[in-house]
């Protein structure tokens, strides 16, 4: 199996939860204290070796490619002005060795349809995929972690997190059988389960491991409603064939799809920013409401 080193990000959603802020703008380009989302995804991809980044963008999502680009204009000016830590924190969004490819998906047919989009930058190797409004504060990152489970076996491996029973409803749910620390054999995957029947409490969350067999399988699933084609089912064919594992991933996560994780996740990164943490900590602690 070639190394690792592609990753998809599916970024053509239209953050609707988020309007009137994502009319016009990417939900993914909406800061976290002063990064915005997708900046965090991607840093999580580099720091796990990838070295392409690759973006299924939609319409109105030109910030995210503008966020990435060299900005020229801008750079010159923090340099006149002599403002050299901005200047970096601009230079150093994306390290030199990183590519970026944007693809355009024109219709929201669903996430496996986003992932097949990618099939032809992807070729025959394994990949990452990456749902950018989960952020997941963890050290090493949640990707590294995962990198390391595919390395020793060769197999896709998707994150999940421990959900309370009465959530299954809202996630994907294997059914696994254990082989290893926090890590899973998958038997099945049931598509959010009602509570009394979900065979686990054990929530696939937005980090994927995939081998390119999965090109093959999203060719051929059936369309659900609006035609959309499931991650999920493709990866429940994959299962006839090849091991897939389940990995317990160490770090918090923040459901920046919703408001409140997102409210959350710029609380507690603020609370370990160096320039804010203890003025913010002070605000915090005298806040009268």
């Amino acid at each position: 199996m070639k190394p690792l080193i592609k990753a998809v990000f599916p970024v053509a959603g239209l953050g609707t939860r988020f309007l009137p802020a994502t009319k016009a703008a990417p939900k993914e380009i909406l800061p976290i204290v002063d990064k915005p989302i997708v900046q965090y995804a991607a840093e999580e991809a580099i720091a796990a070796g990838i070295h392409q980044l690759i973006f299924i963008t939609g319409k109105h999502k030109r910030a995210i490619e503008d966020h990435f680009d060299k900005a020229y204009e801008l750079e010159s000016e923090l340099e006149t002005k002599g403002k050299h830590v901005l200047l970096a924190s601009v230079r150093q969004v994306l390290p030199d060795h990183a590519a970026c490819i944007y693809l355009r998906q024109a219709e929201a047919l669903g996430l496996g349809h986003a992932v097949l989009m990618a099939a032809s930058v992807i070729d025959d190797e394994p990949f990452a995929v990456i749902l950018a409004d989960d952020v997941i504060r963890a050290t090493p990152s949640v990707l590294e972690q995962m990198v390391d489970i595919y390395n020793k076996n060769r197999c896709s491996v998707i994150g999940v997190q421990r959900v309370a029973r009465e959530e299954t409803r809202s996630y994907g749910i294997v059914d696994a059988d254990p082989v290893g620390n926090r890590l899973y054999r998958i038997k099945a995957m049931v598509e959010k389960p009602d509570p009394k029947d979900a065979p686990s409490n054990l929530a696939v969350v937005g980090r994927y491991i995939l081998t390119p067999k999965i090109f093959e399988l999203l060719r051929s699933v059936s369309t659900g409603a609006g035609g959309e084609i499931q991650l999920t089912d493709g990866i429940a064919a994959l299962l006839a064939s090849e091991q897939v594992l389940a990995y317990e991933f160490e770090g918090k996560r923040y459901d920046c799809g919703s408001k409140l994780g997102y409210l959350q996740a710029t609380v507690e990164y603020a609370l370990e920013h160096p320039e804010l943490n203890s003025k913010f900590r002070s605000y915090l602690k005298n806040l009268k409401l």
